[in-house]
């Protein structure tokens, strides 16, 4: 019998936060976002850190290196403003900080690499000068390294994104799967080595759409030491939309667990209730509410852990699905 238990820590392998300080200060001339709009949403949620990713948001994806830019400068100044709420993560020591100070951990990652072209040595800017210590080739576009899941099938890594998957690693930076196409997904992993994640993508099996991963690429995640990021998107959460829930998202981490093992398993809910319509119907369906029943926001993330707890899911395994197993990659990785 699993012994009940409960966790006050939830990392959150997945957010756009950065992309909605972007919006607020750029077109808005707004300041101290993340303490207007999100700061009590986590701390309800038990939300104590996250990858808060660099996203070219649409429209502004046509104007690849100019958006970076603006996002660039947006986190730098938001560091600032929430210096007192907010602990930029670095190397695997900075998390500790940041729990003792009650901040939100942060960690900034890269969706999609369409801003460096071919020019590779521009992701040692972004490791060394930016901070960003994950990153996925693409979004869901095709772009100069690789391939998104809804562009062409036939097409995977280019030799470009090779060595940028070869630079990523040796940085130290963790390699995320999440958003390529089945031929990309197999094309990074004849090239990467140690764990590489899937940040917020859920089990095929369960909900039949091509952004979520086969069992045999989830064996072949597992087999890397890495982990599947759960993500809370009606889509991606079953068929049904009567079923698009919180309980059946759980059920993704049961198969999970039975597949892989929890310790390959964590949370990238990908919440995106402050996104503007636009950016939203790029793609979701589902612009009113994107996220599940249940898990539409980082305040609803602990219904994750408390629906487990009631399954029979042990303290020890609600720690590592929270936060333990990211924990463990990263102090891996940024060696």
């Amino acid at each position: 019998m699993r012994r009940k238990g409960e966790n006050k820590l939830i990392f959150d392998g997945h957010g756009d936060i950065w992309t909605d300080v972007t919006v607020k200060r750029v077109n808005l001339g707004e300041k101290d976002i993340f303490r207007k709009y999100h700061i009590e949403k986590f701390r309800k949620g038990n939300v104590s850190g996250g990858i808060f990713v660099i996203w070219l948001d649409p429209p502004y994806d046509k104007y690849p290196e100019k958006r970076s830019e603006q996002i660039v400068q947006s986190i730098k100044d938001e560091f600032v403003d929430a210096v007192d709420i907010l602990q930029p993560v670095r190397k695997f020591s900075d998390f500790e900080i940041g729990n003792k100070k009650n901040k939100i951990n942060v960690v900034i990652g890269m969706e999609g690499m369409s801003q460096i072209g071919v020019d590779i040595d521009k992701i040692d800017y972004y490791y060394h000068e930016v901070g960003v210590r994950h990153a996925m080739l693409t979004w869901n576009e095709q772009n100069e390294l690789a391939t998104g899941w809804t562009e062409d099938a036939a097409r995977g890594l280019t030799n470009a994104g090779r060595k940028a998957v070869k630079r990523i690693q040796n940085l130290g930076m963790v390699l995320d799967v999440s958003h390529l196409n089945d031929k990309s997904f197999w094309d990074v992993m004849k090239s990467a080595r140690g764990p590489v994640i899937a940040s917020h993508s859920n089990v095929r099996k369960i909900c039949p759409v091509m952004r979520n991963l086969s069992d045999e690429m989830l064996k072949e995640i597992a087999q890397t030491g890495g982990l599947v990021g759960m993500n809370s998107l009606r889509e991606f959460i079953h068929e049904k939309k009567e079923n698009q829930d919180v309980e059946h998202l759980v059920d993704h981490i049961e198969y999970l667990a039975d597949l892989i093992g929890v310790e390959h398993i964590g949370l990238g809910f990908d919440f995106d209730d402050y996104l503007g319509d636009e950016a939203l119907s790029s793609f979701s369906a589902n612009i009113e509410s994107p996220s599940g029943e249940g898990i539409s926001n980082e305040a609803e993330a602990k219904n994750v852990l408390d629906i487990l707890k009631k399954r029979g899911f042990q303290k020890s395994e609600l720690e590592a699905i929270a936060y333990k197993n990211y924990y463990r990659i990263f102090e891996e990785v940024w060696k």
